[in-house]
């Protein structure tokens, strides 16, 4: 503020000076002035945001970094071992991990986890029906694409609407619900038939009714494959063969959900449970 009031000073006590000597005229002066003022603003504002602009530039930073690294696996090349088939077997052996802004916060301590033989806002895009379904496959016949719907539950509504597989979603699916975009990832994922299936809170913001119709895709879709499921709804995982349960960074208890159920209120998957139970009646 003190170098603008400065500035302006100056700005007065020269123009002053050159109106006096006829050099310019009292409205050259005033637009200067003007235009001071305007320039001023924008300058001092920002200067406000230089401490956002070097975190904002330290995080690019590290972005980049990740992309210029150089994979030591060329993906272009034809060359290496391609398996007929994925077994679907997840094994994670002592990860560490902490977030870069908590550092002292251990989410991760000597994790450990082996399982042999899907996103909190499902995606979906400004397409059609038939195009969300496909993502990611390269063909697909209409037989197949409405076996993949019919799997999730989603090929009664879907053939309701007017235009049936051919009706416009929307940007985002802004004219689905939360639970019909579910169904939509699952025929996606049904449709791509991967050997390991990755579901994140899959049951997360439905309502009762859309989570009862959700679950059973779920059930169905996970036949066959190695399905890893993070949830925090007990409702979500209930049916799962292994269920790993994570307390302050490190793995506490496993089992099926019978198995972890009857340790009672000594297990932490037992606290969990009665919690939510609690919640729901409420």
């Amino acid at each position: 503020m003190s170098l603008f009031r400065c500035t302006a000073a100056l700005d007065f006590w020269y123009g002053g000076k050159l109106i006096a000597e006829h050099h310019i005229t009292a409205k050259a002066l005033y637009q200067t002035f003007t235009i001071l003022l305007g320039t001023g603003r924008v300058i001092a504002d920002a200067g406000s945001v230089t401490t956002d602009l070097a975190k904002g530039a330290d995080a690019v930073a590290s972005v980049f970094a990740i992309l210029d690294r150089e994979s030591e696996i060329n993906p272009d090349s034809p060359e290496g071992y391609k398996p007929e088939k994925l077994m679907g077997e997840v094994n994670i052996k002592e990860v560490d991990f902490a977030y870069p802004s908590r550092p002292d916060v251990v989410i991760f301590n000597g994790f450990n986890f082996k399982h042999t033989a899907r996103h909190v806002d499902s995606p979906c895009w400004a397409k059609w029906f038939r195009e969300n379904i496909m993502y990611g496959t390269e063909r697909a016949s209409e037989a197949e694409i409405e076996n993949a719907a019919r799997s999730a539950n989603a090929h009664d509504f879907i053939s309701n609407l007017k235009d049936g597989y051919d009706t416009w979603c929307g940007e985002r699916g802004v004219q689905l619900s939360g639970g019909q975009k579910q169904r939509i990832a699952i025929a996606r994922a049904i449709l791509k038939n991967p050997a390991i299936l990755l579901l994140d809170e899959a049951k997360s913001a439905l309502d009762s009714q859309s989570e009862k119709v959700v679950q059973q895709a779920l059930d169905r879709v996970s036949v066959g494959r190695t399905s890893v499921v993070v949830a925090h709804r007990l409702s979500t995982i209930q049916n799962c063969d292994h269920i790993t349960v994570p307390e302050k960074g490190i793995v506490v208890e496993t089992g099926t959900h019978a198995s972890l159920m009857a340790k009672g209120p000594a297990g932490t998957y037992f606290g969990l449970g009665n919690l939510q139970q609690g919640s729901d009646h409420h």
